[in-house]
């Protein structure tokens, strides 16, 4: 039978591989993690220290990484019979920059020592003396009895200052973000600060929801952050962050998201795969104060890098989306595409104007993340500058999270050989808003905007009802110039969108641009 300590009057049941851990009296809050995030912006940055990990660490491959497994055995609280419990990831491989981690409750805490104990180390992998005492960890899981009695895995934090997270059912794929630094900024590189610290809490028998804090620190920031992360249908992370700006930088970017897309039903550049679609997102999605919203289906048509940008005085939401959840629509039963979630946004203080960013890195393959969406202040910090915000994330199989109640399902385009410089735009909506009777007939409001609108003429509107409650637009675009070829026009932006009469939008607007 195994043996136990207990210190302090917390009664916190030790396992043998906690032996080194020391419980402190300390009263860990919010404030206290901030006051350390300001004390460490009033000194010269300096990075983390690659150093400090053996050779044998450093130099694992992939594989031999994959062979060391944390003992769910050792988890944080598993002893407990508590509702979370925290699996620590190991030093090492491209993981070397040791971050430190704490366990506290009311009254204490306690360092969280990297111990062999913890682990399981496979066949591939062949240590060479003992852990440095002073290691840290590459980041922690949470786990949770998600889908059922059994603890999933509910979020992961891991590399710089990423995260990810997984709703009831769900697979992961997008992956959020501390902030992002120059992101896309041209002329300089972009910054990844990194969460060097973690705090986190121990639950209590009932606690619905866990708690962990950070401290991040970069040449151009330092910041302390609050997640309340809470499982369900929807998972959701109650984000609060206060920055402290070193200097000032060309871009900050606040909830920043990552994902990736190859190919499409919308993509004009295909490539030799046996699948239909490939990507964890299909669509940035975004709801402004004035109301409306907005449906950007993302692309990978050009070898350049794109950037969209949307300019607002309030954002009420904006979230990278995986809207097609058909299994036939990827047919790839090992990624699972169609159970990734979507990433939506819900400012919950007052984040003031400013823009979304979308950017778009070319790609051949599903290998790494090509799309970021950012929100981009109207005012960017200045050296010694506060930046208090918060928002909360749902992650979600939703597929109307901005709940404009009729949304963009499908994006088609084609050209023909004998038109070649008219090009067949098709896009189809569906909604509870396009479901309901009326006398009036639905009409396509199609526009083009930008420097290039006067360029093209848009002709042959038409909607048309198709099946399960689908509604196609459909309509042609060329060269406004007799005899010109679209290929000289340069990018279009596109919007469409569904009404009744003149004022009644029953859906989002549908935002696209075409490359030559």
């Amino acid at each position: 039978m195994p043996r136990t300590l207990v210190l302090l009057s917390t009664l916190t049941v030790l396992t043998p591989s906690a032996f080194s851990q020391t419980w402190e009296r300390e009263d860990v809050t919010f404030p206290s993690i901030e006051s350390r995030a300001k004390d460490l912006a009033n000194k010269p940055y300096v990075a983390p220290d690659k150093g400090g990990l053996p050779d044998w660490m450093k130099n694992l491959t992939y594989d031999q990484y994959r062979d060391i497994r944390f003992n769910p055995d050792q988890a944080l609280w598993a002893g407990d019979k508590l509702p979370f419990r925290a699996m620590l990831f190991h030093p090492g491989y491209i993981y070397n920059e040791p971050v430190r981690l704490n366990e506290f409750t009311a009254t204490h805490t306690q360092r969280i020592r990297l111990a062999e104990a913890f682990f399981n180390y496979g066949p591939l992998v062949k240590k060479h003396g003992d852990l440095p005492a002073d290691g840290g960890f590459a980041g922690f899981r949470l786990h949770a009895p998600l889908n059922n009695e059994y603890f999933d895995e509910l979020a992961v934090f891991q590399g710089a200052s990423y995260w990810r997270a997984l709703g009831k059912n769900q697979r992961y794929g997008i992956s959020a973000r501390g902030i992002a630094v120059d992101t896309g900024s041209e002329g300089v590189k972009e910054e990844f600060p990194q969460f060097r610290e973690f705090w986190l809490r121990k639950p209590d028998a009932n606690d619905k929801s866990a708690t962990a804090y950070a401290v991040l620190d970069g040449p151009s920031y330092t910041g302390a952050y609050s997640f309340k992360i809470e499982p369900g249908e929807d998972t959701t992370v109650n984000v609060t962050a206060v920055l402290f700006a070193r200097k000032e930088v060309k871009r900050l970017g606040i909830a920043p998201m990552s994902s990736m897309f190859w190919f499409g039903e919308n993509s004009r550049r295909r490539f030799d795969d046996f699948r239909p679609e490939v990507h964890d997102s299909d669509g940035l999605s975004i709801r402004m104060s004035t109301g409306e919203r907005l449906w950007r289906p993302i692309t990978n048509d050009t070898n350049k890098l794109e950037f969209s940008f949307f300019e607002m005085d309030k954002c009420e939401g904006f979230g990278l989306l995986q809207r097609d959840r058909r299994f036939s629509a990827y047919e790839d039963a090992e990624a699972n595409y169609h159970m990734r979630p979507s990433l939506w946004i819900e400012p919950t203080s007052d984040w003031g104007s400013g823009r979304v960013m979308l950017m778009e890195i070319p790609t051949t393959n599903e290998l790494s993340d090509n799309v970021v969406a950012l929100w981009e202040p109207k005012e960017t910090p200045k050296a010694g500058d506060r930046v208090e915000f918060s928002y909360k994330q749902h992650w979600t199989v939703a597929e109307d999270p901005s709940m404009a109640g009729g949304r963009v399902i499908a994006t088609r385009t084609g050209l023909h050989d004998w038109q070649p410089e008219q090009r067949t735009i098709a896009v189809e909506f569906a909604g509870p808003n396009l479901e309901k009777p009326d006398e009036k007939p639905l009409q396509a409001l199609v526009q083009g905007v930008g420097p290039n609108a006067e360029k093209i003429k848009i002709s042959g509107v038409a909607v048309q009802k198709l099946p399960e409650n689908r509604w196609r637009v459909g309509f042609q675009v060329s060269p406004a110039a007799e005899g010109g070829k679209l290929a000289d026009v340069g990018q279009v932006e596109l919007r469409c969108s569904l009404r009744r009469g003149e004022s009644e939008f029953l859906t989002e607007t549908w935002v696209y641009r075409i490359n030559p």
